[in-house]
């Protein structure tokens, strides 16, 4: 794609508006080859990038184009027009025009929109979506990334995102508009009724659904303190909502309450890093709470603290869904509510305690690609079939769903669950971490990191590709002195182990995974959704320290073999 020829189509083009004709024209030579070398794509999560003028970025043209190709996809559903499209925005920049133009895309297909009245969560989209029996769904927001950014999410009928068989139609019908910035949207007028404002009544259907989720509804909670912050997104009224009418003492951080685009009072908005907790931890210390609790803007995904030993102790999306599969199994069997036939489900980057935690109560584990979207379309083909009952799902990167009455992250529901098993354990001397630790002394000690390598623009693009490309010519046979005992390309699908080669049962991806002979392993793939390069590690040791130190030499190593 010629970035300079695109640029000049959108700078000359007619019926650009006069905002973005002059931040065009105010672009710098090499923020316009990154805004124009290449068109905004879709990846494991939707559609995300930079706010600002450019096809490789999230505008309104933008944004329409996208909207031309879900529109066209919902036509070729059973009464697609008539059950419509939910729509859901969160708190950043353009996320509500954005969520107006969608429904205005829509309306020129005439096709019906259900659009929340103010911001909510993904979770309650997803929701929604099923709630109203609606063909689909669209959420705004590019979840924990920085302000800079938003995005955009399209859901099936039943409240998944799209699997890649059809966000690849989707994608074939946005290829096909040749031209982003003629695509005629109708009026306001036009497209109002085809829109209908919906809020209070879905909301407490949704209240009711997550609290419903409890094992132990009449268990005691006086004596148990959670701190909360929704980081300036969507989750304050749900999470206050449901903890508050379940009868929990919820403190909430309030300088971070109140929606707020620019994050003002959080260092950072992403809950896998420790710098976004300073202010939660800070309130936790002043309150004496025993759990803090963090959501990310979109609230899907959930940071959780657990107090131990007199300090606050910041837990993984591995140990912490690890120790939530430990309560909800342990229970369901006690309470002998654990399906003969249940059924978990995690990625092929997520830590293997929690698979070892759900085998140990007999529930089955299947993997599935990064990408919460083929978790929901497991519980999908369950559902139809009735072979398997789903009891949990989650994936490393703080994302878990409790029950399928969502079918993506949910971090309303991860609260509930991560406050009645704090709650639980408290009753019995404990805190999370001793139940964490309990778990290692049983099935082994873990220790998961992630590298991520950020790579900018066309010049980034082109090295995330040599990276993997390397790795494939000259795979490593050995990693930190341990040896390599097999290979998953989850591109080809083949795994090769003692010179044989077996296929993998997933869909084609760009993920090396490396086993190796201590039962670590280590994986990279290049990011869906930003500009990134990630290696997971998931690391085993006699201790938790000895994890810790292997990782160390891992890691090093890793960054060396690919030359970083």
């Amino acid at each position: 794609m010629d970035y300079k020829a695109n640029y000049e189509r959108w700078l000359n083009h007619p019926a650009m508006d006069a905002a973005t004709k002059m931040e065009l024209t105010n672009m710098g030579e090499k923020e316009k080859e990154d805004a124009f070398y290449t068109n905004v794509e879709f990846g494991t999560a939707g559609m995300r990038g930079i706010l600002g003028p450019g096809t490789n970025r999230m505008n309104i043209y933008t944004i329409r184009k996208a909207n031309v190709g879900f529109a066209k996809y919902v036509l070729g559903l059973e009464n697609g027009k008539e059950r419509g499209v939910a729509i859901g925005y969160d708190n950043r920049h353009m996320s509500y025009r954005f969520a107006i133009e969608s429904a205005k895309v829509l309306a020129t297909y005439g096709i019906k929109s259900f659009i929340f009245e103010s911001l909510r969560p993904t979770p309650e989209l997803s929701f929604a979506v099923r709630y109203l029996k609606c063909a689909g769904g669209i959420m705004i927001t590019a979840s924990h990334n920085p302000k800079e950014y938003n995005g955009y999410k399209v859901y099936d009928d039943t409240g998944c995102q799209l699997i890649p068989e059809w966000a690849d139609e989707v994608v074939k019908y946005v290829n096909e508009v040749e031209d982003e910035l003629d695509i005629h949207v109708c009026s306001d007028e036009e497209a109002y009724p085809y829109m209908t404002w919906i809020g209070e009544e879905v909301d407490e259907a949704y209240y009711k659904a997550v609290m419903g989720i409890e094992i132990n509804p009449g268990m005691d909670k006086s004596g148990f303190k959670i701190v909360f912050s929704p980081q300036h997104g969507t989750s304050n009224i749900p999470v206050r909502t449901c903890l508050g009418r379940l009868g929990y003492d919820v403190v909430p951080v309030l300088a971070q309450c109140a929606p707020d685009p620019d994050y003002t009072n959080t260092k950072s908005p992403n809950p896998e890093v420790d710098m976004a907790y300073e202010l939660a931890i800070i309130k936790a210390k002043e309150v004496d709470a025993d759990v803090v609790v963090i959501c990310d803007p979109d609230g899907d995904r959930l940071g959780v603290v657990a107090k131990h030993d007199g300090k606050y102790v910041l837990m993984s999306g591995n140990q912490s869904a690890a120790v939530y599969l430990e309560y909800i199994l342990s229970q369901m069997k006690e309470k002998g509510t654990l399906p003969d036939n249940a059924v978990m489900y995690n990625t092929i980057v997520t830590s293997d305690l929690g698979e070892l935690v759900a085998r140990s109560y007999g529930v089955d584990v299947e993997k599935t690609l990064t990408g919460f979207k083929f978790i929901g379309d497991k519980i999908r083909k369950y559902e139809k079939t009735g072979e398997k009952q789903f009891v949990f799902g989650y994936e490393e990167s703080y994302g878990c769903v409790v029950k399928d009455f969502v079918r993506d992250k949910d971090a309303v529901q991860a609260v509930l669950t991560a406050a009645e098993a704090g709650n639980y354990y408290k009753k019995q001397g404990k805190d999370l971490i001793d139940v964490l630790n309990e778990l290692y002394a049983k099935h082994g000690a873990f220790k998961e990191s992630q590298i991520a390598l950020s790579k900018a623009g066309a010049a980034g693009a082109a090295r995330i590709k040599e990276i993997m490309d390397n790795l494939r010519k000259d795979a490593p046979t050995e990693i930190g002195g341990v040896k390599v005992v097999a290979v998953e390309d989850y591109q080809t699908s083949v795994r090769t182990e003692n010179g044989n080669e077996t296929t993998i049962d997933l869909p084609k991806s760009n993920v090396l995974k490396y086993y190796l002979e201590d039962g670590s392993w280590i994986a990279a793939r290049p990011s869906g959704t930003e500009p990134k390069c990630k290696f997971y590690f998931s690391i085993k040791g006699a201790t938790v320290d000895d994890a810790a130190s292997k990782t160390e030499v891992f890691q090093k190593d890793m960054m060396n073999i690919i030359g970083e």
